[in-house]
């Protein structure tokens, strides 16, 4: 599994899904809004979401940390 976050410095949901995934030994590549010209609307054009974290999984969007988290109860969030 290849998972994206795109994210911000001061976004609290952020942290708690890069912890999570380190939590479960999964790697991931973080795009950090504040340090990259990306807008919330190139970031809506990518994963269908304007707010942060928004999450992808294998290039596909699964939404935010809750939605993370579902992942993670269901058991899916592997290394």
């Amino acid at each position: 599994m290849k998972f994206t976050i795109f994210s911000t410095n001061w976004c609290a949901y952020c942290k708690y899904a890069k912890d999570l995934l380190k939590s479960r030994g999964i790697s991931f590549e973080e795009i950090n809004l504040d340090e990259k010209a990306m807008t919330r609307e190139d970031l809506f054009n990518l994963t269908g979401g304007r707010t942060v974290p928004q999450i992808m999984m294998d290039g596909k969007p699964i939404g935010g940390f809750e939605d993370l988290q579902n992942l993670d109860s269901e058991g899916i969030l592997k290394p």
